[in-house]
């Protein structure tokens, strides 16, 4: 038999009577570990919440007051399992999830769509499919599917989208010559009553019990995410149908939003600001024996000092920001030892605008220096042991001073 859920997926709500209610158990994961849950089956005279099947989950709802957990399929009954007893032979009102059953509906359409037209298009069967809770997967029977075939497919179902085409359910005898010319991946072995037939006009006919939209146009709208290597020898294609690409935008937005407070960039500059951070790490990964804030912490107006092979102006700067400048003089250069290169002398803000132009003299280079910092280019690092013993004079002097 055809349930209610099936002859109208659209009703949210449906009166119908408890035929029993029987003790029974439901086998669960949560967070990971095995549950059994004990309650009830109870089988309605029809109903609007639809079994699992067809590649399609169960829906969620109420029985009266009472939530549904379950529905699955056996033989020609659906199951509905609940935590609390009804009454045998009473009325009931079903009312079924909408939110789940609609973005359930989307998928499954937007399924039978992208499977006709990557068979019509390119010859790839589907050979499975799966409807997850976040995203959806196509299985494809080829080993790939070349990016202008993804484009070229998801302009093709966009564009049935937009051309409103009707969907219509029709309910077949299994020995109707009819049923042999729709395409099928095989029926249940259970299975009893008509053979149900989506059929999406000019495009697909299609063995199926799940619940469907009645015209393309509620899809609003299909995203090819992309594929990945599938098993033996397949393909998955990833996509998004209807309401699940909103969700996707709206949590894509947020995203983009904490990454421009994080990077300080706009969002099409993330990817050059995210490289340049891991180039950073890579580079301070690099630097063997650099004890940024325990060596730095124990030295009062005492030159540390180091040479990198790599980096820049930032990285020097990202180094210099990890050490108490205030207490510390940090010079340090980027390059070869005798080549060109960069140097950076960061400190107490009185020695830096004191030290830095002599620095500056002995590198025979270009710069400047503000608030602490005083960087620039050097032409030759080869003087950087002469640099390093003024630094060490400059300061001994001011301890000296000091005491």
């Amino acid at each position: 038999m055809a349930f209610q859920c099936q002859r109208d997926c659209y009703m949210k709500e449906f009166v119908t009577s408890v035929v029993s209610c029987c003790p029974a158990e439901l086998k669960q994961e949560v967070n990971g570990r095995k549950e059994t849950l004990k309650g009830f089956n109870v089988l309605l005279q029809d109903t609007i919440l639809f079994p699992e099947g067809g590649g399609q989950p169960d829906d969620h709802g109420l029985i009266g007051e009472v939530p549904v957990l379950r529905v699955t399929r056996q033989g020609p009954d659906a199951v509905h399992f609940v935590t609390s007893p009804v009454e045998v032979g009473q009325e009931v009102r079903v009312t079924v999830d909408w939110e789940r059953r609609f973005d359930h509906m989307q998928q499954h359409s937007g399924q039978h769509l992208i499977t006709a037209l990557a068979d019509a298009m390119f010859g790839y069967k589907t050979t499975s499919w799966d409807l997850g809770r976040h995203r959806s997967t196509i299985e494809l029977d080829t080993p790939s599917v070349k990016a202008a075939q993804l484009q070229e497919l998801e302009e093709a179902v966009n564009e049935k989208i937009r051309s409103g085409i009707p969907v219509s359910v029709q309910l077949l005898d299994l020995s109707d010559p009819a049923v042999e010319k729709v395409r099928s991946r095989g029926l249940p072995d259970d299975h009893a009553g008509p053979i149900r037939i989506i059929d999406m006009e000019g495009i697909d006919a299609n063995m199926c019990c799940g619940t469907h939209v009645t015209n393309l146009s509620h899809l609003q709208v299909i995203k090819l995410l992309g594929t990945e290597k599938g098993k033996k020898n397949k393909t998955n294609l990833i996509f998004l149908t209807g309401n699940r690409i909103l969700k996707y935008a709206e949590k894509s937005y947020s995203t983009e939003r904490s990454l421009v407070s994080l990077l300080k960039t706009g969002p099409d500059e993330h990817v050059e600001a995210v490289e340049k951070i891991q180039k950073s790490v890579k580079l301070l990964q690099k630097v063997e024996g650099f004890q940024l804030l325990s060596e730095a912490a124990a030295l009062k107006f005492y030159p540390t000092h180091h040479n990198l092979k790599e980096g820049d102006n930032e990285f020097m700067n990202i180094i210099a920001n990890e050490i108490n400048t205030e207490e510390t003089l940090v010079f340090l250069t980027v390059g070869e030892e005798k080549g060109a290169g960069l140097f950076l002398l960061a400190g107490p803000s009185g020695q830096v605008t004191e030290l830095g132009p002599r620095i500056l003299e002995l590198l025979q280079g270009k710069g400047a220096g503000k608030n602490g910092r005083f960087q620039g280019k050097a032409n030759s690092l080869a003087r950087r042991e002469e640099v390093e013993a003024f630094l060490r004079q400059r300061c001994k002097h001011h301890s000296s001073e000091e005491e």
